[in-house]
């Protein structure tokens, strides 16, 4: 069994930090045949508009309110979203604009007093203005301390004698890792809690959703966390995205990634090239007409532009902080 390090965005009162996650690389001894997934459900087009990418699709991912030197927030209407960021892509050529953005429904708190106050729907209408789609980023499988809803979390978690959280995800001490198993109705309160979230990124507009932190049955949580339970976890999140008319990203979760395919209308990677993981995305999303969003923060371009564009995956080049810039788009 080998150790790759991944990344988790994490967004204390207003200051983003990277922390460093184990991940476990092995295979999932799991589908869904046997864990008994729900059969997949449509995208709700009654209660949304189910936008669905183009394969082809230039996005940019920024969890981070862009600061001056001084840091102080950028771009204050938009909650430090830079939505008219241009860059030169890998393939040469004028500047090119995002067709995606990739962002939290909270407004980071570095652009509102140092807490987490509003939320980003300013963003999502200045996105709109540009022709653009907004992509909602919400961390699924972890609890954050500084998120306004963490107290429901705490107080669950205490009602239940501990039951809900594991380990500090990365030794990080403000967010951890959910405990997906149902022996307590764990992931029914987490379904729940998740469902108010996606609530608020409709009533924002957003267009789709990316549910992070959704490998726990790789990583070194303190929970005990089975591929089928991960599949359970990951395929209710899929559904419960669709009956609220949202499309909904597969982020990492390389190795489940055959069974969660048909569950997921596009998928999130980070860093599939640097540890030459990309062929289950070819096979199971671009062959299927799904769009891959990639994301690579230690290759320098030409280590992984051309294979990204000749597969037909849409990737930057970011740093881990996930700021606005840099942004290198591939295409």
């Amino acid at each position: 069994m080998t150790k790759r390090l991944g990344v988790i965005a994490v967004v204390v009162f207003g200051l983003s930090t990277i922390v460093p996650v184990v991940l476990l690389s092995s295979p999932a001894a799991a589908n869904c045949g046997t864990a008994g997934c729900a059969a997949p459900v449509p995208c709700n087009t009654h209660a949304g508009a189910c936008w669905s990418p183009a394969l082809s699709t230039r996005w940019q991912y920024q969890l981070q309110a862009a600061r001056d030197k001084a840091g102080n927030c950028l771009y204050p209407s938009t909650g430090g979203i830079n939505v008219g960021i241009t860059g030169t892509p890998f393939t040469g050529g004028g500047s090119v604009s995002p067709m995606v953005f990739d962002i939290d429904f909270q407004t980071d708190g570095a652009c509102t007093g140092g807490t987490i106050t509003q939320e980003n729907g300013a963003a999502v209408a200045a996105i709109h203005a540009r022709s653009a789609k907004a992509i909602c980023y919400i961390d699924a499988g972890g609890a954050e301390s500084f998120r306004p809803d963490f107290p429901q979390y705490d107080a669950f978690n205490t009602n239940c004698g501990g039951c809900l959280f594991g380990k500090p995800i990365g030794g990080f001490r403000n967010e951890f890792w959910l405990n997906i198993n149902n022996d307590r109705g764990q992931r029914d309160f987490i379904l729940s809690r998740i469902g108010a979230r996606l609530d608020r990124c409709v009533a924002n507009g957003f267009d789709g959703v990316e549910m992070d932190v959704v490998d726990a049955w790789s990583n070194r949580t303190g929970l005990t966390i089975s591929p089928d339970t991960q599949l359970l976890f990951n395929t209710a999140l899929a559904n419960l995205a669709h009956s609220k008319g949202l499309t909904v990203a597969l982020k990492n979760d390389v190795e489940q990634v055959p069974d969660l395919a048909l569950y997921f209308d596009y998928a999130i990677n980070e860093q599939c090239q640097q540890y030459k993981e990309c062929a289950n995305y070819t096979t199971n999303f671009v062959n299927a007409g799904k769009a891959v969003f990639q994301v690579e923060y230690k290759l320098s371009t030409s280590k992984f532009c051309p294979q990204a564009n000749t597969e037909n995956r849409n990737a930057i080049l970011k740093t881990f902080d996930l700021f606005d810039t840099p942004w290198t788009p591939c295409r």
